[in-house]
């Protein structure tokens, strides 16, 4: 797999410390709020199981698993839910944690999804933002880092499903996905 990565963006030691300096903000900021912590799988569990860690509150742990890419590189545009939440969000506070932000589709939908459903108030968590590749509004308010309008991948990130136990960010050459 390594011999697959043009160059890595991130090492694990980057990643340890965004997720030290992204728990503590959000311990401060949801200091008595008890949020609902969702995960979208399944990129972002890698980054949610080592954040959650680095939270010190009481919260809800849920997932909610949506596709737009559909094994490719590029998002397709079309948001397919694939498994819903557990919990009722009615009335809480929704902390989303994603892997990556990209086109912003993804987080558009979900954003109203659980708008539409009642809670009280929701906010983005995101390991890495890709301000490159927006296509609709979307800001995340927690950033862990900033990556370039290449094809990343690990920890978590994949492409076809593979990919994503590497414990760093990297950029996977061209050659890897051109011919598909």
């Amino acid at each position: 797999m390594n011999n697959d990565i043009l160059k890595t963006l991130y090492s694990e030691q980057d990643i340890e410390n965004a997720c030290k300096r992204l728990g503590d903000q959000i311990t401060t900021d949801y200091q008595g709020k008890n949020p609902i912590v969702i995960g979208v799988l399944k990129g972002a569990i890698f980054f949610m199981t080592d954040l959650v860690r680095d939270i010190d509150l009481y919260m809800d742990i849920d997932f909610i698993d949506v596709s737009s890419y559909h094994g490719g590189t590029h998002s397709s545009g079309s948001i397919e839910l694939m498994k819903d939440i557990d919990i009722d969000v009615k009335g809480r506070n929704i902390l989303f944690v994603e892997d990556i932000i990209d086109t912003g589709r993804t987080l558009k939908y979900l954003e109203d999804l659980l708008e539409d459903r009642g809670a009280k108030s929701i906010k983005v968590c995101t390991l890495m933002d890709k301000p490159e590749g927006r296509v609709v509004e979307a800001k995340a308010d927690y950033v862990g880092l900033e990556v370039p309008n290449e094809f990343v991948v690990g920890y978590g990130l994949d492409y076809v499903g593979k990919y994503r136990n590497l414990p760093y960010v990297g950029v996977l050459k061209p050659e890897v996905y051109s011919d598909k």
